[in-house]
């Protein structure tokens, strides 16, 4: 008589697909590096993740209030058009650090995967955390949507429909334009190519997200007509998947189901072309990236960032030898590594774009608001360096940075001068000359071009903000994808605090006062900055841990 086994059962093996996605998702919420990890405090899920973020994309979700009683489709505009530029500025800044990663293209380029099967699963990431996302920033919109003047019960169903064909459609074309640099460049022109597809996808994301709400903020149905004087709307993909919402659970007119049309055929399309006919080139991208391309001759002439630092006035700036080596290092990063360009230019695009708005609408106004357009350049601009900071800290290749911590420096004070003085000469003044030279082209007095000061005055201190306690050294901290979902959260904060110093240069402009606010607000910002290099000064270095 046979003894009863002990072996335990053989269960099914799940398929690569779940468990690539699987993986890649614990890596989304533990992050690549095992530096300070902790396993009873580390996040299980997406929403304990991002409770943070989720709260204040809810309650920025709240202004759908304003939008009660009125029609579907002027409620759907809004809330696509902000569902866009959420999830096309997540994707953008996420989507090469995910999809292009050399140390996964080391293990997984040996394993019997399909180049199919490890895009869908990384990509399957990114809609997940979109989807959280959509959901936070339209939670309202869900049960405002319910008293719309023409709405009823499908509305809530009719939107997460087209809520989750617009993540799929944000996801899937950042993935197909990859493939088709791929294809039609090359290895060769990759790296440039990725970081120039990512900030076009940006700011295409918040241009088409900002530029139809404005545009619609009085007759949305006569202006979606196709028989309309601005027949570019249909160039403009939130209102694709706003006509879904309209067709489905509004008034259902013509115009609406021939958006809908649109946003399914759109989404099936890119879909199919970049999971089905390019799925191929994907594989080809990441043997490419994992492997060294040859060395390119040198010129015996020095390099123009050695010649640019041994040149007055930067000579004399960058007179300390570690501020002058830090800069030289971040100034290298920004032109050549492609992770840093993947994540600090597409963080940087909509810095642009927004600018280019409000002058746009102040430029069509007849009333101007005083020149509101022109001050809200200059205060933005303000925050470029600070941006630029929080975007240079990251890096893949982090663990070299110990070395710091071997070298005789008393702190990081030294380092992050460097890094702040090359955002500052190699971001930032680029962004300025661009700026202010539409601002001379687009405002309609010139003598507004003094609206600038107020921001301007405030941007040194804006840039030793993220230097305090020696917390920006720059390439220090590890990639981790869920910081590009903080980015939105400093762009909310950043457009707050730039309304907020753009309305005061109007009231004080309007008061006759403005010489004295930009008086005042020089020796305030003088003070301040006084009192945070003496406090950079005295930083030491933090626990690693």
């Amino acid at each position: 008589m046979n003894e009863p086994s002990n072996i335990p059962p053989i269960l099914p093996t799940p398929p690569p697909k779940r468990v690539l996605q699987r993986l890649f998702l614990t890596l989304f919420l533990r992050g690549r590096s095992s530096r300070g990890l902790r396993r009873e405090s580390a996040p299980k899920s997406i929403g304990e993740k991002l409770g943070l973020t989720l709260f204040l994309y809810a309650l920025i979700g709240l202004v759908a209030l304003a939008f009660i009683h009125r029609p579907v489709l002027v409620l759907s505009v809004y809330l696509h058009g902000m569902t866009f530029v959420f999830l096309g500025m997540f994707v953008a800044a996420s989507a090469g650090e995910v999809l292009f990663n050399k140390e996964e293209a080391d293990i997984l380029l040996h394993r019997p995967v399909t180049p199919r099967a490890l895009l869908w699963a990384k990509t399957g990431v990114l809609v997940q955390v979109s989807l959280w996302l959509a959901g936070a920033v339209n939670l309202a919109g869900f049960f405002v949507g319910l008293g719309a003047s023409d709405s009823g019960w499908l509305f809530p169903v009719a939107h997460v429909i087209s809520t989750t064909l617009e993540a799929l459609f944000c996801t899937s074309c950042v993935v197909l334009i990859y493939q088709l640099c791929l294809r039609w460049f090359g290895r060769e022109r990759l790296e440039g190519l990725m970081t120039t597809a990512q900030v076009l996808v940006s700011i295409a994301a918040v241009l088409g997200g900002q530029l139809l709400p404005r545009m619609m903020m009085g007759s949305a149905g006569e202006l979606m007509e196709p028989g309309s004087r601005s027949k570019w709307i249909l160039l403009l993909p939130p209102a694709w998947f706003a006509g879904f919402d309209d067709a489905i659970a509004g008034s259902g007119a013509g115009h609406s189901w021939l958006y809908a049309a649109l946003a399914l055929a759109a989404t099936a399309v890119v879909l199919e072309m970049a999971f089905g006919r390019l799925a191929r080139d994907y594989e080809t991208g990441l043997q490419t990236l994992s492997e060294a391309l040859p060395a390119r001759p040198r010129r015996a002439s020095r390099r123009w960032l050695d010649v640019l630092v041994n040149t007055p006035p930067l000579r004399w700036w960058l007179s300390d030898s570690v501020s002058r080596a830090a800069f030289l290092l971040t100034g290298a990063y920004l032109l050549r590594d492609r992770d840093v360009k993947l994540r600090v230019y597409p963080g940087l695009a909509p810095v642009l774009v927004f600018p280019i708005i409000f002058l746009v609408g102040s430029h069509t106004d007849r009333h101007d608001f005083g020149g509101f357009g022109v001050a809200f350049v200059g205060s933005y601009a303000a925050l470029i360096p600070m941006m630029g900071l929080n975007l240079i800290q990251y890096s893949q290749q982090w663990q070299a940075t110990d070395l710091f911590r071997l070298a005789p420096l008393p702190g990081p004070s030294a380092l992050c001068h460097g890094a702040r003085r090359a955002v500052l000469c190699l971001l930032t003044l680029p962004l300025l000359l661009v700026m202010g030279l539409m601002v001379w082209l687009l405002a309609k007095d010139h003598s507004q071009m003094l609206l600038l000061l107020p921001g301007l005055t405030v941007m040194p201190v804006c840039a030793l903000i993220p230097c305090l306690g020696g917390n920006a050294v720059p390439l220090s901290q590890p990639p981790d994808e869920a910081k590009s979902i903080d980015r939105g959260l400093i762009m909310i904060a950043m457009m707050i605090f730039t309304m907020m110093l753009s309305g005061l240069a109007i009231w004080a402009r309007w008061g006759s006062w403005f010489c004295w606010l930009v008086v005042v607000e020089a020796i305030l910002a003088a003070g301040i900055y006084m009192g945070l290099y003496a406090s950079l000064s005295k930083a030491r270095w933090p626990s690693p841990e």
